[in-house]
């Protein structure tokens, strides 16, 4: 009973400035790391471990006992060892018992077990006040003053006072906590270090899948065409001048398919009346990873930026100059200024860079250390009406860029359209659409669709 009775005053928030010492087993480099961490806030540190022996890795101002000893000194205990040893905790039960465990291991592959290692913590020691949390912090992290990694602790556990207990030392240790919910959440928590990049996988391989498939078409196109019909040998247009015109096409490609899944979700919303209905999983999925895909286009037009500056060095572009020199020297002649191109080529590299510096400054504002100091109005302005603006900067960069091509005959090699002409397709028909939600006979239901009106509820007052 007096046992029982210190361990839930041990629990209590305590009132005085000193900090709880707080015991960890396992003298690992997790365990190391994260028992250093914690004398640095002020935590006094007790550890459990077989060997009482004091090593020169463990910090200097911990103390070191056996389990049973440590576990009797703090009334939170972080368990920083594999799940295949936990059967050695089941002696200590009634030492444990009404104390915090904190579970913060992790698995080799997704759902190992069938229950998660908190839960099984839980079942083997029922009298303890589960808490799973700092399992997606790594030791290097903790190390290296977490400057360079994710600050997010996901914490979840039934017992509220016991979760409170444990963010409250999330915050102390200068990370930031965030509550998942019941135990039931640590099969997800335990599952988060081990997917890698689940975020990226749709938006990475449809840019590859869709880089290789414009890759090979401007190959057949610029190189295979021209050597069986004209016997050029451009085969060094690999290098440079294919890469230079995939990567503007994937940059708009993948740019308005950032914005196409609003489109659709818009659309469905109003042909259902309500918003209170899920959106199909491939369109959740897509809106998802709608930040993936933006950064990823970033890079691409990043890439076409570098490409364009570094092409006056090339020698087939010298050659050409040249050539293009002494062709009216030689005519003695030279050639007029056309305005007509001088105006288009200034226009394209105008709005080129004025859509380019607005791509920019969506992918800086989608950074977390951004979009953090931003409300959701600013956010949303610069996410939505700068993007679009951006979409039609670029959509209009590649128009004015190709424009004098789309009716040129020669411009159709194999009767195939070329490459602008095929990344204008989901550009326009993105703005297009747009263009028709933004009308106010539209945009008012949709509006209103938005804010909970239904056009058929299911439950009137």
């Amino acid at each position: 009973m007096n046992k029982n009775s210190s361990n839930t005053m041990a629990l209590a928030p305590t009132t005085s400035n000193k900090r709880e010492t707080v015991c960890i087993f396992g003298t690992g480099d997790f365990g190391r790391a994260l028992g250093h961490k914690m004398i640095q806030s002020g935590y006094p540190v007790v550890y459990g471990s077989r060997s009482t022996q004091i090593s020169n890795l463990i910090p200097k101002d911990a103390e070191v006992l056996s389990h049973a000893e440590a576990a009797q000194k703090a009334a939170i205990i972080i368990i920083a060892i594999q799940r295949q040893h936990y059967n050695f905790l089941t002696p200590l039960a009634e030492v444990l018992h009404g104390k915090v465990l904190v579970d913060i291991s992790n698995n080799l592959k997704l759902n190992q077990y069938p229950e998660s290692n908190a839960e099984y913590l839980a079942q083997l020691l029922p009298g303890s006040k589960v808490v799973k949390a700092f399992n997606t912090v790594s030791a290097w992290a903790l190390q290296s003053g977490t400057l360079d990694a994710s600050r997010q602790v996901f914490v979840c556990g039934d017992d509220v006072e016991a979760k409170q207990m444990v963010m409250d030392i999330v915050r102390a240790l200068g990370l930031t906590p965030l509550d998942k919910g019941s135990l039931l959440a640590a099969q997800e928590i335990e599952n988060y270090p081990l997917q890698l990049f689940p975020m990226w996988k749709f938006p990475f391989f449809l840019s590859l899948g869709l880089t290789a498939f414009f890759f090979v078409y401007c190959v057949v196109l610029d190189i295979v065409y021209t050597y069986i019909y004209e016997n050029n040998d451009f085969s060094f247009f690999i290098a440079i001048t294919i890469p230079n015109r995939v990567c503007p096409v994937m940059a708009l490609i993948l740019l308005a398919l950032v914005y196409l899944p609003g489109i659709f979700a818009a659309i469905i919303q109003l042909y259902r009346g309500t918003k209170y209905r899920r959106f199909p999983d491939w369109l959740d999925r897509w809106m998802l990873c709608r930040k993936q895909l933006g950064l990823i286009a970033l890079a691409f037009a990043s890439l076409h930026v570098v490409f364009t500056l570094v092409s006056p060095l090339r020698a087939f572009v010298r050659w050409r100059t040249n050539r293009g020199i002494i062709s009216q020297a030689l005519n003695n002649q030279t050639e007029p200024l056309d305005h007509t191109n001088a105006w288009l080529s200034d226009s394209y590299l105008a709005l080129g860079i004025l859509g380019y510096f607005l791509f920019v400054l969506l992918g800086i504002t989608s950074l977390p250390s951004v979009s953090n100091n931003v409300n959701w109005r600013e956010f949303r302005f610069v996410q939505s009406k700068l993007g679009y603006l951006a979409l039609i900067l670029c959509t209009a960069h590649t128009m004015v860029y190709g424009g004098t091509w789309f009716l040129s005959p020669s411009a159709y090699k194999w009767y195939l359209p070329n490459i602008y002409i095929l990344s204008l397709i989901i550009p326009c028909a993105v703005l297009v659409v747009k263009f028709v939600l933004v009308f106010p006979c539209v945009d008012k239901p949709l509006t209103r669709i938005r804010q909970g009106w239904e056009r058929n509820p299911k439950y009137s007052e």
